[in-house]
């Protein structure tokens, strides 16, 4: 391995969202609790305690509830507000302690500890300043590459020696013990496919892909594959974007709670759609050249006709205002829609996404009246300071067939100013 001249620490929260259910409700400390998908169709997050149930991730419900009247498994049903809240929480306390962060994911942020005196230290410290402020437990790994740095995470988390923290920089003699410890599928950037074709050709761990040649690492697979086995060598080739790129694309899109064959239904469904869109991107300083809707029938119900489709409006003027790139899903929709078929999901995607200056002009399209801009700009402040739903675009019936079907949902203690936790002395 050569000498470390980068350090980078990936902070990892564990089980996340079975951790933000824990900390406002202590009663599920200790006992295994599994966060169920939109509709309260699968498993998407278990404690430590469902794990050793063997609960599998992806669980149908119908296999957690037999599981549950054995074992008491506590199931909720997704809440991302109040995911979506506790991990802007946690990124806050990793930019104040951090020279500088990536947040990678919603429960991951890459932390740059080069040039750190003593990484392991700092890393605990931090570690008990997220838990003691945010009440998420964090698992934080460090290494000489972001490649590693994730193998030194999944070390952190399995090993209870480790105390949460496993750092591969100050202790670099560890590298090929923690390579010869992972399986090359849970390599990063490795998958399922890729993990495949490798143990076909001998390669079970991750030591035995840092050894790999480099010919036969970019012919078996290519380029970005070759970068892998270079960062586990302890290369850094991936750095810390702390700036990321604008997004290209924002779709928002649902499974319902139940199938529909009224129009009126998935129509106010692509409605609100859009508007959950416009107001992403106008958060991100963008604005949408074309909107693209789908409707789909339910796949998995092979005695009903099956119907999909989805169709592109492109916009005359690129814009983030709502009741443009609404009424452009909208008639998407009545382009696409089909009578006699039972509607199970839709969703809205915008495309070609660029800042407003970038935009193209021509001498027939007027400029945005400055009106409608302070307008959304009033609608983006009140429902954020009063919720999502404090104003909206035409009314979305709460008892309407496409709203998710979440009846084990957590209260919004964040979120909601009635939700808030009460403390009785």
């Amino acid at each position: 391995m050569p000498a470390h001249s980068s350090a980078f620490a990936l902070v990892d929260c564990n089980n996340f969202y079975c951790s933000c259910e824990r900390v406002f409700d202590p009663r599920l400390e200790g006992k295994p609790v599994v966060v169920l998908s939109n509709n309260d169709g699968c498993v998407i997050a278990r404690s430590n305690e469902a794990k050793a149930l063997g609960v599998a991730m992806g669980e149908p419900m119908f296999k957690v509830k037999r599981l549950s009247e054995t074992h008491g498994i506590i199931v909720r049903s997704t809440n991302f507000a109040l995911y979506g809240d506790m991990s802007a929480r946690v990124m806050a306390v990793l930019a104040l302690f951090a020279p500088d962060i990536e947040i990678y994911s919603v429960d991951e942020c890459f932390v740059d500890a080069t040039g750190l005196p003593d990484p392991d230290g700092f890393c605990r410290v931090l570690r008990q300043t997220v838990r003691q402020w945010t009440g998420i437990p964090v698992s934080i790994g460090v290494g000489p590459t972001k490649t590693l740095a994730k193998i030194a995470n999944r070390l952190a988390k399995k090993s209870p020696k480790a105390g949460g923290v496993v750092d591969l920089t100050t202790h670099p003699e560890w590298i090929e013990t923690a390579l010869r410890k992972t399986p090359v599928g849970d390599v990063w950037g490795i998958g399922r496919q890729w993990s495949a074709k490798l143990t076909g050709h001998g390669i079970a761990t991750a030591w035995d892909l840092s050894q790999a040649a480099d010919g036969w690492a970019r012919k078996q697979l290519g380029a970005v594959g070759l970068l892998t086995v270079l960062e586990l060598r302890g290369r850094p080739v991936h750095t810390l974007d702390t700036q990321p790129a604008d997004r290209q694309t924002c779709c928002c899109s649902r499974t319902f709670g139940h199938a529909t064959d009224s129009f009126d239904d998935v129509r106010e469904a692509v409605a609100v759609f859009a508007a959950r869109t416009a107001e992403k991107i106008r958060a991100g300083g963008l604005v949408a050249g074309a909107v693209q809707v789908y409707a789909s029938t339910d796949r998995f119900r092979k005695d009903q006709p099956q119907y999909g489709n989805a169709v592109t409006v492109p916009l005359a003027h690129p814009t983030a205002l709502t009741p443009q790139l609404a009424a452009a899903a909208i008639h998407g929709l009545e382009r696409l829609w089909r009578d006699g078929f039972s509607y199970r999901k839709a969703g809205v995607t915008l495309l070609g996404l660029i800042r407003p200056e970038a935009a193209p002009k021509d001498l027939f399209t007027p400029p945005t009246p400055h009106g409608q801009i302070r307008l959304m700009q009033a609608v983006d402040r009140t429902n954020a300071r009063f919720g999502r739903h404090a104003i909206t675009f035409g009314i979305a019936r709460k008892a309407s067939p496409w709203q998710p079907a979440q009846t084990r949902m957590s209260p919004g203690y964040t979120t909601r100013w009635s939700d808030l936790p009460k403390v009785k002395a």
